[in-house]
């Protein structure tokens, strides 16, 4: 995957580099601007591009030493709306610490809109290597990267009391999956401001053959927002018809605390945590698993939303909370 003349982690670690992308069609939902999910899809094939500048694309990875790259950390803020079409010039910046384990990067997206340069996301990134124990692998990874090559993602943390299930408890959530009547989702809401979800995951939310991806974090991410809203009175669909009302996303971050395995059951739980000004609410997903009678978390995340109201094709501007969207999101009955 190298040359005989330039270390393998030269090119990974101390050269910039940046190329020029455009979002899915699939992440242009309301209008034509592009939703948070896959701005940090465009932020996670910028990081993609530079392992495969570096010699180390995640196939030969794979194929050849059994390292699956995993994305662990995601921390985004966007600044400018991403459109439908756009040119999204992307550089990604090495940024791992000679005493780090994992690798991190620090990405920019820049676009044109009006004849100017604007900067419309910056994002931290971190990145392990996963050694797979799914087949042999054919060799032995170069000594560089052994400082980030794990066993496994992150050290979870089994919660206490045990779950209310036992561990064998692995029955089919079908559709959208559960958001009530489950008393691990009880005892995981009991006297907080959230909303419970149990899912099954699927193969399609996985990589290397095994555990959800970041990418299905996103996912993740994204659906329990909208089953939130939904169960609040507060529709996405509510607020486009009665106020032409959208969420926008300043800012997201997921990190990735152990694995989640495919089929099993993953618990998501959405909390609510602060209301500013009328103006934005931040809140924080947990996800979990229920190993051995007990509760492990595999991930937790922050999102920020605020509302925009839409004032034409092209065109949306930030709007105050009005009563029923904050007695919504503290929990409280719409007023009559």
């Amino acid at each position: 995957m190298t040359t005989d003349t330039e270390p393998a982690l030269e090119p990974l670690l101390a050269k910039s580099t940046q190329v020029a992308l455009r979002p899915r069609y699939e992440g242009s939902n309301i209008c034509t601007w592009i939703g948070f999910k896959h701005v940090n899809y465009l932020i996670e094939e910028a990081v993609l591009e530079h392992f495969r500048s570096a010699g180390m694309p995640a196939r030969a990875l794979f194929e050849d030493y059994g390292l699956g790259l995993d994305l662990v950390g995601l921390d985004t803020r966007i600044l400018h709306a991403v459109h439908m079409d756009d040119l999204v010039e992307t550089r990604v910046e090495p940024a791992t610490k000679d005493t780090d384990d994992v690798l991190r990067f620090r990405v920019t997206l820049t676009l044109e809109r009006t004849g100017q340069r604007l900067k419309a996301a910056t994002s931290k990134v971190a990145v392990s290597l996963r050694r797979s124990d799914f087949l042999p692998a054919e060799g032995e990874p170069p000594a560089e990267l052994a400082r980030f090559v794990v066993s496994r993602l992150g050290t979870g943390q089994a919660q206490s009391p045990p779950a209310a299930v036992p561990a064998d408890d692995r029955a089919l959530s079908l559709g959208r999956g559960t958001t009530g009547d489950d008393p691990v989702l009880d005892q995981l809401t009991s006297g907080e401001n959230a909303f419970g979800w149990k899912w099954r995951i699927p193969y399609p939310y996985c990589h290397f053959s095994e555990r959800i991806q970041m990418s299905g974090y996103l996912r993740q991410m994204e659906e329990v927002v909208d089953l939130f809203l939904a169960d609040r009175g507060i529709s996405i669909k509510q607020l486009l018809e009665d106020r032409k009302w959208i969420p926008v996303v300043p800012h997201s971050a997921i990190h990735v605390l152990d694995e989640a395995l495919m089929e099993e059951d993953l618990y998501t739980v959405y909390t609510v945590e602060d209301v500013f000004k009328d103006f934005t609410y931040t809140s924080r997903m947990d996800c979990y698993v229920v190993r051995e009678g007990r509760l492990v978390r595999t991930a937790t995340g922050t999102i920020t939303h605020g509302y925009a109201e839409i004032e034409s094709r092209h065109d949306w501007s930030l709007v105050t909370f009005d009563d029923r969207v904050v007695r919504a999101l503290g929990g409280e009955p719409a007023a009559g």
